[in-house]
């Protein structure tokens, strides 16, 4: 099939002589690897193995610890989306763990609240439902008993966690939610009223007895018992709309990852109601025709893949969210005959003069999220993205608990967007931990935080790797590139990077009718987030990628 667009010959030959902008450090190991957003989390995830865990056992402390270690990003009072590669059946399967809207939702009463409740306070929290599937993925899969997975992580939260450079960065980025949020958040997180000093220690121990209880209890005491009563107590008494029905029907599910073969791979990512993976995996579908040239940061391919982008994302907006419908509308545009009509979409837009009724979701650069991924000894693979949405979610705390603020991730006004605020539904998000497969055996594990940013990042980590076998640290190091959201107000035709985007490349796509921005320096990681990945290479190593725009880590053994 002829490519779909004119190659640029005199970008395509430019030899683009700039260093690798983020430096990144592979570890390799024997046996086992985590990649996490702490290196304290990470080195727990790895001591669970040595001590006879599996991948799922690790996982369970390491989602925690990150939960300790990353207030600002995730735990108990958040979401999580978990694939897990099962070696001795060669299976993948996804646990759903996604936070729940309450079942006593009013819809129309909600919207009269006013925009400021969905982002902020009790009235802005849906049922979290992280300790659900980690605790289900333990039931089937773990080896060691659950209270020892958990213990590490009370311990954590009872000595503190330590205070690195860019922890303290992200606290000061949302300190107007620490000073004006609640005051269980304030004394927990700026102690004596100032910003944590790096290098010293942050404990929780109202969390750590939370986790203790969970070490006992297991979900049945998170959902149903104390922890499930003082979540309630709280909601209600900030006027909340958590119920202990609410705590007490959720239920964390294990389903099948959304899959497409690509090139002699299988990928495979977070069903619905992710939608970061039906995003970058039909965008990738659409390029497996293309003569792609290297490198992938010209203004060929740039804009190749904006265009893609431009067609494919308002699609998964219409169609991707929390139903039964969503897994058919993918295959759907996935197909042949929804890939050329993609292509042929593709092919006609132009840069300027594009017109859309459809509203979406908005774009924060304060969403705060975390990934990590396991290997174990005997090749069982976690990637995990877990989130409590915006940075310290909706600023309120319970149990030592820092609340989800997802409500805000609905639809609020269109009737017929998928994602529309409704009792009982879990809201959309961009979550898309992925694993690679090659003729049945894993090769790669990858994932990132950072919101819209995540699909666009991991999409460009694929291609680089995928198409123009680029080794993966390179890949993880250059200039980020982001696609608008084309359904945004005035953004249809921008374009967003680190600043090491070369300038001919710049010039060539505003030549074309993008408005590129250069956001910030490149590893800053406040618009970009860390893309953490594991490979598994064919002498039986695992190596292990922390990006350092985040505060990653890779340990093995």
């Amino acid at each position: 099939m002829k490519p779909l667009f004119a190659f640029w010959l005199s970008v395509s030959l430019l030899v683009l002589a700039v260093a690798q902008p983020v430096k990144i450090e592979p570890v390799t190991a024997p046996h086992g690897m985590v990649v996490a957003a702490h290196p304290e989390a990470a080195q727990i995830g790895v001591d669970v193995m040595r001590a006879g865990g599996n991948a799922i056992d690790a996982a369970v402390a390491v989602s925690l610890a990150l939960g300790v270690a990353e207030p600002y990003g995730s735990g108990l009072g958040g979401k999580l989306m978990l694939l897990y590669y099962e070696a001795k059946t060669g299976r993948t399967y996804a646990v759903d763990g996604m936070d729940q809207a309450s079942h006593s939702l009013d819809p129309a009463a909600y919207r009269a609240l006013g925009e400021r409740a969905r982002y902020d306070g009790w009235s802005a929290v849906c049922v979290p439902g992280l300790a659900a599937a980690l605790h289900l993925a333990h039931q089937q899969w773990g080896v060691r008993p659950w209270a020892e997975n958990v213990r590490p992580t009370t311990k954590l939260a009872e000595r503190g966690f330590l205070v690195l450079p860019r922890t303290r960065d992200f606290f000061e980025e949302r300190i107007d939610k620490l000073q004006s949020g609640d005051a269980d958040l304030a004394r927990l997180y700026l102690p004596g009223g100032e910003l944590p000093i790096p290098g010293t220690r942050l404990a929780n121990p109202d969390l750590a007895a939370t986790l203790d209880v969970l070490a006992r209890e297991g979900a049945e005491g998170f959902y149903r018992g104390s922890i499930a009563a003082a979540l309630v107590a709280a909601s209600q008494a900030g006027g909340g709309l958590l119920t202990l029905d609410d705590f007490a029907r959720y239920e964390a599910r294990i389903s099948e990852p959304l899959a497409i073969d690509f090139r002699g791979y299988r990928l495979l990512s977070g069903p619905p109601p992710t939608a970061g993976g039906a995003l970058f995996l039909t965008i990738l579908k659409a390029l497996e025709a293309e003569e792609l040239r290297p490198p992938l940061r010209t203004v060929a391919n740039l804009d190749l893949v904006g265009r893609i982008w431009r067609v494919v994302q308002p699609a998964v907006q219409r169609t991707i969210a929390d139903s039964a419908e969503s897994r058919r509308s993918f295959a759907t545009m996935t197909s042949p005959a929804g890939i050329a009509r993609i292509r042929a979409q593709a092919g006609a837009s132009k840069a300027r003069g594009r017109e859309t009724s459809w509203v979406a979701e908005p774009e924060s650069v304060h969403a705060s999220t975390t990934h990590f991924a396991v290997v174990d000894a005997e090749g069982n693979i976690v990637c995990a993205t877990q989130s409590q949405s915006l940075h310290f979610g909706a600023a309120v705390v319970a149990a030592g608990i820092v609340m989800n603020n997802t409500m805000s991730n609905f639809a609020f006004n269109d009737a017929k967007n998928p994602n529309l605020l409704a009792p009982g539904r879990r809201p959309r998000s961009t979550i898309s931990p992925t694993i690679v497969l090659r003729d049945g055996k894993p090769v790669l594990a990858i994932g990132i935080p950072g919101a819209a940013r995540i699909p666009t990042g991991v999409l460009q980590g694929l291609i680089d790797y995928l198409i123009f076998d680029r080794p993966l640290a390179a890949a993880i190091g250059d200039t980020r590139v982001h696609w608008f959201n084309p359904t945004q107000k005035d953004a249809s035709d921008a374009i967003e990077a680190e600043d090491t985007l070369p300038k001919e490349v710049v010039r060539g796509l505003r030549a074309l009718g993008w408005q590129v921005n250069l956001k910030e320096p490149a590893g800053t990681g406040r618009q970009y987030g860390g893309l953490n990945a594991i490979t598994l290479n064919p002498d039986g190593t695992r190596t292990g990628y922390p990006d350092p725009r985040r505060t990653n880590a890779a340990v093995g053994y």
